[in-house]
């Protein structure tokens, strides 16, 4: 039977009604449908358990190479009948071990030199976030800018792969944006869903809106007055020295070689005016007093990927050339735990003069920062009090007036270099490239610079596909991969076919990880919770290593584990794992990089300065001389980390027997020390 008009009629009236239902239903579902989220996966090989006969078996892993085998690799090679490389990387910050772990994987033979450390510049001193950048969408939308667009969305892509491929140093953040009008919330509302909208199938919970009063629930930090809510989206953050020194280790495992603490001191060119190698030098030799003798290493290609020392490599290879980086400094605070909530982060888009400053939980303390001005390289910045006193000021702004933001709670600050980089081809040579460049010289110098930590993985596959191409290099599939998980269960040589995979091959760490391990290992090793909790966070599956070298503590609980420092869960293990599998030469790189102990209190770092040298010296088998050379150096350095004046002149004996002065230090002076009787 046909419809009649009233029917017809009442049909046309639902129909919107019932579209927009739909639409709404659409949306509801696709915002809280479920979904797998990185990082918080069942591990890919199990936790070793009791077996029948009642013995516990730890992992079987594969050991890198020692320092000093790697060593006797180049030597072997520098030789007359050594094979030459495919590739030398100059520079191990994460670009440098980005390249190198791509190039093992393709079966390429390969050779890193890094003058200091594994991070010791710019790849350990970020503010700590794997994202896409909310500020650069923005500009995008203002400015029609397609490579501001495209920028986010490539970040945003290579942002679920930390996750992926190394879920026990990368973590999923919520971060507030607070709104003071409410004409702001649609704005940042549409800016926040189209965030997520970017992301795909690489993002994971969605944006939401808290209104004022679930504004102070979750962070209770905040001023009261000027709010009317806040937008809530997430990013990742992630422990960048500890990721770097896991890319150099992995990049090892797969047979490249991989050297710290080595310098450059010139390039080599053959007849016909092409590179053809270098000639390094081991410093290491140099503080243990013994000179050592100069190696020219033979390669196909050299890779130039020293960040803000770009121009200097450079430079050996054509003095003449145009300087392509363009240094910007950027100073982090570091303030107590206290100052924001736990798993909270905070964005202040609009500061006074225009600039974004971040609020960030980290490693149980608050970073904040960061500032973004014109400076000099060198070595080991130090953050000006000009730029620690702006960020205070900010912070002042968004915080509640009952909360006094002192300059003696700051525990530890530092500034990093950025190095925004201008093509030397183009016509225009003073514009700088938003993200990251990479450049042939005549003589054949690859050089990769710019771009930012989230990027670092694309990076490197597009410097190993121009390498490649350059110099007709021949990636093949990898034959036996070394079984990283120390099982049998996981074969990652199977994707292994000769493209990069960097996507999908796991950092050392990775595969034993689970949100839960530390329970197993606080049950089999009688750490400490919070001790458990670092390590498996820090080192993934390796924590079963670290905890197995961690000296008993004759407790009926903890069971092991001494603490370099009382007031943070760095232990005794941790130490001499560095040394034995990381590489690690020095004091600074076990407390500035191995442990984040530097970065999270530039005094406590001082007070755990003569166990580490301890350890270290009993591992390394350092003299008096290297001993005393360690105090002096490592002392230097955390003056770059913040550490107060009157402490730069602190001598071992009197950090280990309590003798320094403080009660005329702002530190002293900012606690009730209760040494006059309260009235009744």
């Amino acid at each position: 039977m046909p419809p009649t008009p009233s029917s017809s009629r009442l049909l046309r009236r639902l129909a919107p009604a019932a579209g927009a239902l739909a639409a709404g239903g659409v949306l509801v579902y696709y915002t809280y449908r479920p979904r797998n989220i990185p990082g918080y996966e069942a591990a890919a090989v199990p936790p070793p358990i009791f077996g029948p006969d009642g013995n516990f078996k730890l992992p079987q892993f594969p050991r890198a190479p020692s320092r000093s085998q790697q060593i006797a690799a180049l030597k072997k090679r520098s030789g007359p009948d050594g094979e030459e490389y495919d590739m030398l990387i100059i520079g191990g910050g994460a670009t440098g071990t980005g390249v190198a772990l791509d190039a093992a994987t393709r079966g390429l033979k390969v050779a890193l030199i890094e003058r200091d450390d594994f991070s010791s510049g710019t790849s350990s001193k970020s503010t700590k976030l794997v994202h896409g950048g909310v500020r650069y969408l923005e500009k995008a939308v203002w400015n029609l800018d397609y490579a501001q667009y495209q920028l986010v969305r490539e970040a945003l892509k290579e942002r679920k792969y930390f996750l992926q491929t190394a879920p026990h140093l990368s973590m999923w953040l919520p971060i507030m944006i607070p709104i003071d009008r409410w004409w702001k919330v649609p704005y940042f509302w549409a800016g926040t869903k189209t965030y997520d909208l970017l992301a795909g199938s690489e993002g994971i919970e969605s944006s939401y809106f808290l209104p004022r009063s679930k504004v102070f629930d979750a962070f209770p930090m905040l001023k009261k007055t000027g709010l009317v809510g806040a937008l809530v989206y997430y990013d990742g953050a992630h422990n960048d020295s500890r990721m770097n020194v896991s890319l150099a280790m992995t990049a090892a495992l797969y047979g490249a070689t991989v050297l710290n603490h080595v310098e450059v001191t010139g390039l080599q060119k053959d007849e016909n005016g092409k590179l053809c190698g270098a000639v390094v030098r081991d410093l290491v030799a140099d503080k243990n007093g013994t000179r050592s003798d100069p190696m020219p290493v033979r390669a196909k290609s050299i890779i130039n990927c020293t960040g803000p020392f770009s121009d200097s490599i450079r430079a050996m290879d054509d003095p003449s050339c145009k300087r392509i980086v363009a240094p910007s400094s950027g100073v982090h605070i570091v303030l107590p735990g206290y100052y924001s909530p736990a798993k909270m982060g905070l964005i202040d888009p609009r500061t006074s003069d225009g600039r974004v400053i971040f609020f960030l939980p980290w490693q149980g303390n608050t970073i904040a920062g960061t500032t973004d001005d014109p400076c000099s390289i060198t070595q080991n910045p130090l953050p000006d009090e000009k730029s620690i006193d702006w960020i205070l000021q900010e912070i002042r702004q968004y915080l509640s007036p009952d909360i006094d933001v002192r300059r003696g709670d700051v525990l530890a600050a530092w500034s990093g270099i950025r190095p925004l980089v201008k093509d030397p081809k183009a016509k225009n040579t003073e514009s700088l490239v938003r993200n990251h460049l990479i450049d042939i010289s005549p003589s054949g110098l690859v050089t990769c610079a710019g771009g930012k930590w989230t990027t670092y993985r694309q990076m490197a596959e597009e410097c190993v596909d121009a390498t490649i191409r350059e110099f007709g290099l021949r990636p093949r599939p990898y034959g036996t991969a070394p079984r990283i998980s120390g099982t049998d269960v996981v074969d990652d040589g199977a994707i292994l076919d000769g493209s990069c995979q960097t996507h999908k091959v796991r950092l050392i760490g990775a595969h034993g990880f689970s949100k839960t391990l530390f329970i197993n290992v606080i049950q089999h090793f009688g750490l400490e919770t919070e001790v458990a909790k670092h390590l498996t966070e820090s080192y993934g599956d390796r924590a079963w290593s670290i905890a197995a070298l961690c000296s008993p503590t004759a407790k009926r609980f903890p069971a092991r584990g001494h603490r370099i420092s009382s007031l943070y869960p760095f232990v005794d293990g941790e130490v001499r794992y560095a040394v034995r599998h990381e590489y690690a030469q020095t004091a600074v790189d076990v407390l500035a990089r191995r442990t984040r102990l530097a970065f999270l209190s530039a005094q406590a770092a001082l007070e755990a300065l003569p166990r580490t040298i301890d350890i270290m010296s009993e591992e390394l088998g350092w003299d008096k001389n290297r001993q005393d050379l360690e105090w002096k150096e490592t002392v230097a350095f955390l003056e770059s980390m913040g550490l107060p004046k009157p402490l730069l002149s602190s001598t071992r004996k009197q950090i280990e027997e309590g003798g320094i002065d403080f009660t005329n230090s702002s530190e002293f002076k900012m606690f009730s020390r209760h040494d006059r009787q309260r009235d009744e």
